[in-house]
């Protein structure tokens, strides 16, 4: 599994863009590719979640939807997916009230570029087990958490964590000055 430290290697997932439950709107597509090259100069939190239409997923990713704004005031990008195509995410749109007009970016990973660059694809079942990856802007991996199949997360510690690693890069105590450090 990668973790801190580690860079993110080049990947394409199938991208469900937020605001979208149907496959285009207004002319516009509801898909976009979404590679280690997208939003260039931000941050990203890449939360997986096994499948789609089961039953923990909805209340993390409304959790996480609820922090969104919060997610774009830190220069973040937020996204969160499975190893279910793009068509299923936006049926599930759809289906459950409180993921109509989703917010933020879902993506299917249907060829497991992503979750098995990341190992985290769970052994009996082959889905993606419930992680989250912080990554800086140089596509950085600066936190990991893998929780099994049937837990689900706190999107609020995530946003916490974030904060953290966000101030950190800001901490005077952290500059380097002729090779010394504050």
């Amino acid at each position: 599994m990668k973790t801190v430290g580690d860079k993110l290697e080049p990947f394409k997932v199938a991208g469900v863009k937020p605001g979208f439950n149907h496959h285009e709107e207004n002319a516009v597509s509801a898909f976009e590719d979404i590679t280690e090259s997208s939003f260039p100069g931000k941050w990203k939190v890449i939360y997986f979640y096994p499948k789609d239409f089961t039953f923990v997923c909805p209340t993390e990713i409304v959790g996480f939807n609820n922090l969104v704004q919060d997610f774009e005031d830190r220069d973040t990008v937020l996204m969160g997916g499975s190893v279910d195509n793009e068509y299923v995410k936006l049926a599930w749109r759809r289906e459950h009230p409180e993921l109509s007009k989703l917010g933020h970016y879902q993506f299917g990973d249907t060829t497991g570029s992503l979750v098995d660059q990341l190992g985290i694809r769970e052994k009996t079942e082959g889905v993606a087990l419930r992680a989250t990856f912080i990554v800086d802007p140089d596509n950085i991996i600066q936190h990991v958490s893998v929780n099994n199949l049937n837990v689900g997360r706190n999107p609020e510690e995530i946003l916490r964590i974030l904060d953290g690693l966000q101030t950190d890069e800001l901490c005077p105590c952290n500059r380097r000055v002729g090779g010394d450090t504050l």
